[in-house]
């Protein structure tokens, strides 16, 4: 599929069918890290073979950051973290995220070569950044409440992007949205994210994922779905996430030119947060006993 013809294709988004999860043979393997009581996988894993995502020791406690290769975690937080969410990691094994540090307040973080640099837009209470692309543009998003919602307060968010060169773009909302935020930016310069109309919050209980691309807007919604959040994309324009059913039950998504619905074999919720070159989605699943784990979907 040609450049042009895959925006075609997302641009029609709203309209695409939905077929069923079991048109193509996938393998799941679960992603738990040692000790843990909740494990998410949120990017990767990239060329190299590393993934990342997040742990907590205990329930209700402090989530920390990890790296995933070969079998092997590695756990990071950035220095004086209260609070690590770890975004993304991109083909060069550059890593993005955002921490909450002792005063309470979130800030957006690269991890390069083992080193940390902090960033903060401008005049924004709080700051997320959650991809960068291989050319070195971030997104990310501003946050009304200092801790970006980490603390349960009330958190109203706008997306942006993040030159190579440390110069922030304008916030951008899709018409109308009350909320936003930028889940990825891709190669193309094409952001995929996920706002809301509701006023005074983030997505929570109403959410519609967008595309934008050179200052256009497209929604993605799931067929039939009321809440449907757009988390990753990769580099061909696949995009992966969650949507709720009319029963109120959490799904996996994929869309690549129609929607496939797929869940995590037994979980009683399944997200899809990211997805690779080769097809390769990661994400977050409960288990029928309410354990939150990490999963690894090949296709």
């Amino acid at each position: 599929m040609t450049k042009v013809s895959r925006f075609i294709a997302m641009c029609t988004i709203g309209a695409a069918v939905a077929v069923p999860s079991f048109a193509w043979a996938q393998t799941y393997t679960t992603v738990s890290y040692p000790g843990a009581v909740l494990t998410e996988l949120v990017g990767g894993p990239n060329p190299q073979g590393t993934s990342v995502g997040g742990y907590t020791l205990t329930a209700g406690g402090a989530l920390h950051g990890f790296t995933l290769k070969g079998g092997e975690f590695t756990s990071f937080d950035p220095p004086g973290s209260t609070f690590t969410t770890a975004n993304f990691i991109n083909p060069l094994g550059v890593i993005v995220g955002a921490y909450v540090d002792v005063a309470g307040v979130s800030h957006g973080f690269i991890l390069r070569n083992g080193t940390y640099t902090t960033f903060d837009y401008p005049g924004a209470a709080g700051t997320e950044l959650s991809s960068i692309n291989p050319a070195g543009e971030l997104s990310g998003a501003t946050c009304s409440d200092a801790a970006c919602g980490v603390t349960g307060n009330t958190n109203v968010t706008h997306s942006f992007l993040l030159s190579k060169g440390g110069v922030f773009s304008a916030t951008f909302d899709p018409p109308g949205a009350t909320s936003s935020t930028a889940s990825v930016v891709i190669p193309s310069g094409a952001v995929i994210g996920a706002y809301t109309h509701l006023s005074g919050t983030t997505c929570f209980t109403q959410c519609q994922g967008y595309l934008r691309f050179n200052g256009s807007f497209a929604t993605i919604n799931y067929p039939g779905s009321s809440f449907t959040f757009a988390g990753g994309a990769n580099a061909q324009g696949e995009v992966v996430g969650i949507y709720t059913d009319a029963s109120g039950v959490s799904h996996g998504f994929l869309f690549n030119g129609a929607y496939t619905s797929f869940d995590y074999p037994g979980a009683t919720f399944t997200e899809a947060t990211g997805i690779n070159p080769s097809g390769v989605i990661v994400g977050v699943y409960v288990n029928s006993a309410g354990v939150v784990n990490g999963f690894i979907r090949k296709p």
